[in-house]
């Protein structure tokens, strides 16, 4: 018995069924299937031979577009258009998605004015690019025993300097021998 529908078996044991495979004709295993014909039109529920006749006859393939539902649905169509178009679909999906991470900006409590200049500039740049940045107030030696509200303006003198629009996605908080904030670019 398999251990579950993901599965099949072969001589070395079970092994993963791949879930992006596409089965085509007499690889499908249901019995019945929901059939939509090539101009997407709903057939209703098939026996396997039947749909299979009908594809033949239209001189196109029955892929499996849904193995999931019970009964799976399966689509008359032509293999190779179809496996194009899921792949041109893909592609759309990907090149709109956003890639951003998480920049990270490290200061001290005694760091110049110009430095903070210079990673207020490098902050700015990064939002504009759309990445998230975290800002990092390190706390070493004596400085970890200093008043906290000495402590957060320091961190808002940097989150002042910075010459763009920003949002804050995570307020000041203090965890370990730091402060940290994260700032997001408003949308």
């Amino acid at each position: 018995m398999y251990p579950n529908k993901n599965y099949y078996r072969n001589s070395g044991g079970f092994q993963r069924r791949n879930p992006n495979r596409v089965s085509i004709n007499g690889q499908i295993r249901a019995l019945e299937m929901r059939v939509i014909d090539q101009h997407g039109k709903n057939l209703g529920v098939l026996q396997k031979e039947e749909a299979l006749k009908l594809a033949e006859e239209a001189g196109l393939d029955l892929i499996e577009v849904s193995s999931s539902t019970n009964p799976p649905i399966c689509k008359i169509a032509d293999y190779g258009k179809h496996a194009y178009e899921v792949s041109k679909k893909k592609k759309e999906v990907k090149a709109k998605q956003v890639s951003s991470e998480t920049k990270n900006i490290q200061i001290s409590v005694e760091i110049s004015d110009n430095d903070i200049l210079i990673k207020a500039k490098r902050a700015a740049e990064w939002l504009k690019e759309g990445h998230r940045v975290k800002i990092d107030l390190q706390m070493r030696g004596r400085t970890k025993y200093l008043d906290e509200a000495f402590l957060r303006s320091r961190m808002d003198r940097i989150l002042a300097i910075i010459p763009c629009e920003y949002k804050i996605a995570e307020p000041v908080k203090k965890i370990g021998n730091k402060f940290m904030t994260v700032l997001e670019k408003v949308r």
